[in-house]
């Protein structure tokens, strides 16, 4: 067959890029096009996704191709981190930049939000995880803020779906990004129009919601004048980005697996034919977003190397530019299993110090108080692997399953040592890769949308046969026994 050509733009919460892959039948092919930072924006005491850069960037990878031996791409897909949204007006323009999630105005909106409707009757409905970014608590905010936007939207769209819209004029919403928000039915798949209309929030601003593989349309004649000549198809890719991340887990068809998606955030969980909605999943804190090809993916949002990467930040605005190598020696050298902090806690969300926040954490809860640039590094790879334990026992206890090993995709399976240290805790088989997983998932949608590749099954078999998968055994110990109790009990009842 003749190579298949696609291009993904995947969207991370620091960094985008473009990754053109190419499909020769029997192996995928990934490189990069285009790198450039994601940097949000503090203005006026708002903290905002600079949406207008990110897609000068996006029009960049494009005009790449058009000017390469990659001009005869097939399709593009965009995949982004979930819940954040914009609005367009009625004559199509965008009205305000979307949000970042950590934006400060949805601190403490849970409670405003429970006043109107409980918890419980949220989660019956889109079996949510409760976070206070979630896309129905940030309406809330709006609605309280800013009620004037609201009642001048059109339609409100999810950033992917807001850049597709830039891309082709065509507004839809993508079933996987959408079920980030708790603004879905998680059985019917379809927008949870009562449980919104109970909020006040208008439910005519949302659009139609197509699934992953479905065929968008063209770049529009305005675009193409700027980018230069391309024929692809737009494709709907699964657009949240840990949608797209879980395509790419290299397991054989029919296997029941456990994935973490690995980066700024850890998502760990398992695939599901329908959404695990009941008192114990409440009471775990799990969720249930939408999958490829009909899944539920009932998972975990926990705190992942954001807890590393912003005390990085941290140091090197005290003058310290240390590596992620040298994080990693530091913390091998660290004495283990000193203190533990809670990965999940909303003291550890906001950008800013970090570092201290674990020690403020860790003073709190009476534990030793890390000092050393090690030890904070250790308690956190430390802190993690524990919660992978925690999760992967609650969803075990769900499922009525066991899983005997674990698969980590994306940037975090770098961390080797966090790779090692979740087969120790755990004590599981890890195996862990690929790296690009994200943009290979997003890659093998546009493959199965072009009718190249049967089914993910199929994907998944070419993903493995393509792509080098490390495999860590685990080095299991009394010692890791006897943290996990002390985590469990530090760490409160969202673990017990």
């Amino acid at each position: 067959m003749a190579e298949l050509k696609m291009l993904a733009i995947d969207l991370g919460a620091s960094s985008g890029r473009g990754i053109v892959g190419a499909f020769d039948g029997k192996k995928f092919y990934v490189r990069e096009n285009h790198r450039f930072p994601n940097e949000p924006v503090n203005t006026c005491g708002s903290f905002c996704w600079d949406i207008l850069r990110i897609f000068h960037e996006i029009k960049a990878s494009i005009s790449k191709c058009a000017l390469s031996d990659d001009k005869d791409i097939k399709s593009i897909g965009i995949d982004t981190w979930g819940v954040d949204y914009s609005f367009i007006d009625a004559k199509g323009a965008l009205m305000a930049n979307p949000y970042h999630y950590r934006d400060a105005r949805t601190e403490g909106i849970q409670p405003y939000a429970f006043k109107t409707v409980p918890f419980e009757d949220i989660y019956a409905v889109a079996g949510i995880q409760t976070m206070n970014f979630n896309t129905l608590y940030q309406l809330c905010a709006d609605l309280r803020d800013r009620k004037y936007i609201i009642d001048n939207a059109d339609k409100l769209l999810f950033v992917p779906d807001l850049l597709n819209y830039f891309l082709t004029g065509e507004k839809v919403t993508e079933y996987t990004i959408a079920s980030t928000g708790s603004i879905l039915d998680a059985k019917s798949r379809s927008l949870a129009t009562d449980l919104i209309k109970r909020f006040g929030i208008r439910t005519d601003m949302f659009c139609d919601i197509v699934m992953p593989g479905n065929r968008l349309g063209k770049l529009t004649p305005q675009l193409l004048s700027e980018v230069g000549s391309i024929s692809a198809d737009v494709v709907n890719v699964a657009s949240h980005d840990t949608a797209s991340a879980v395509i790419a887990v290299p397991a054989k068809r029919g296997d029941d697996f456990v994935y973490i998606s690995s980066g700024t955030w850890s998502l760990m969980g398992v695939e599901c034919d329908e959404p695990v909605i009941n008192d114990a999943s409440r009471s775990y804190n799990l969720t249930n977003e939408g999958g490829a090809g009909g899944k539920i993916r009932f998972l975990k949002n926990i705190m992942g190397l954001w807890l590393e990467q912003e005390s990085r930040r941290q140091w090197k605005r005290e003058g310290l530019d240390i590596s992620f190598d040298e994080l990693t020696e530091m913390a091998l050298a660290a004495k283990p299993f000193q203190c533990f902090i809670n990965p999940n806690d909303d003291l550890f969300t906001p950008q800013g110090d970090m570092p201290s926040r674990i020690r403020e954490f860790c003073k709190k809860t009476g534990q030793h108080v890390p000092e050393s640039i090690g030890e904070v590094v250790r308690c956190i790879f430390e802190s993690l692997v524990l919660c992978y334990r925690q999760t992967i026992e609650s969803i075990e206890s769900m499922t009525g399953k066991k899983y005997n090993s674990i698969n980590i995709v994306g940037g975090g399976t770098k961390e080797a040592i966090l790779c090692q240290y979740a087969a120790d805790a755990s004590n599981r088989v890890v195996y862990a890769g690929p790296v690009e997983a994200t943009a290979i998932g997003n890659i093998a949608m546009q493959a199965i949308s072009s009718g190249e590749l049967g089914d993910i099954a199929q994907a998944r078999e070419v993903i493995r046969n393509s792509f080098e998968i490390k495999v860590y055994e685990p080095n299991h110990s009394d010692a890791w026994d006897d943290a996990y109790a002390r985590f469990i009990e530090i760490c409160g009842k969202e673990y017990k």
